[in-house]
């Protein structure tokens, strides 16, 4: 029986793969698949790169405005769980959407130690980020509402929807079809005028295929670890 690209990959990844949980250079953890040697998050510090990758070179980027934010690879939900913080300390508004093929189990994320690592007492809405049912919007304060969608990168069809992108998608040594020109081109699309998208990634072939999408595109210093990565701009 001939299947989808998309039902072959759903496949692999279930056949796949051992996986465990480590603990990375700052001291959090994150989930690591010893088959690929690939991690959820840097091995360098897996809250450090979230902070710098995602709070200080995207969302400080809008100054407590309003924003609708977009994640590519929920995973085990701390950037999600880091924005809903920055969101409480600013009282900005917050519309989150993250996208998933393939969710962690929620046994699995609750076992990492974002909250404790991070001194925030919100352990109960780290919860609450893995127990929310997927395709369903969640109000989880005043400010900050969530929705989570399974679905392959590819099909995404947003259009002119969300004010910043979140990319962290798993590395493109391991799925170099996450980071193509066609990827980049829905991404585009998904953005509103002056949207950006920031990724810990930077290779020039990354780079190359955001700018045939249509971004302008810059390279920032990377976190900890990392030499440099990149963020796009929807200019108009």
């Amino acid at each position: 029986m001939w299947r989808t690209n998309s039902e072959n990959q759903e496949i692999v990844y279930q056949i796949i793969l051992k996986r465990e949980i480590i603990k990375t250079n700052d001291g959090s953890t994150t989930i690591h698949l010893p088959e690929w040697n690939e991690s959820y998050h840097s091995k360098h510090g897996a809250i450090q790169e979230a902070y710098h990758v995602f709070i200080k070179n995207g969302l400080a980027l809008f100054e407590a405005k309003p924003i609708s934010v977009l994640e590519i690879g929920f995973g085990t939900g701390l950037n999600c769980f880091i924005t809903y913080l920055e969101s409480k300390k600013s009282n900005q508004v917050i519309d989150y959407v993250g996208v998933e093929a393939y969710p962690v189990v929620t046994d699995e994320a609750l076992q990492m130690n974002y909250p404790k690592e991070i001194n925030a007492n919100e352990s109960t809405i780290f919860e609450r980020l893995h127990e929310c049912q997927w395709e369903l919007q969640y109000v989880l304060s005043d400010n900050f509402t969530l929705t989570k969608r399974k679905q392959f990168f590819q099909d995404i069809q947003d259009v002119a929807a969300f004010d910043l992108i979140y990319f962290d998608a798993f590395g493109f040594r391991v799925q170099p079809e996450l980071w193509s020109e066609a990827i980049f081109a829905a991404m585009f699309k998904a953005l509103k005028p002056n949207g950006i998208l920031v990724t810990y990634a930077c290779r020039t072939s990354i780079k190359n295929a955001m700018l045939s999408a249509g971004f302008s595109v810059e390279k920032l210093p990377g976190a900890p670890g990392k030499r440099e990565m990149l963020r796009a701009t929807k200019a108009v």
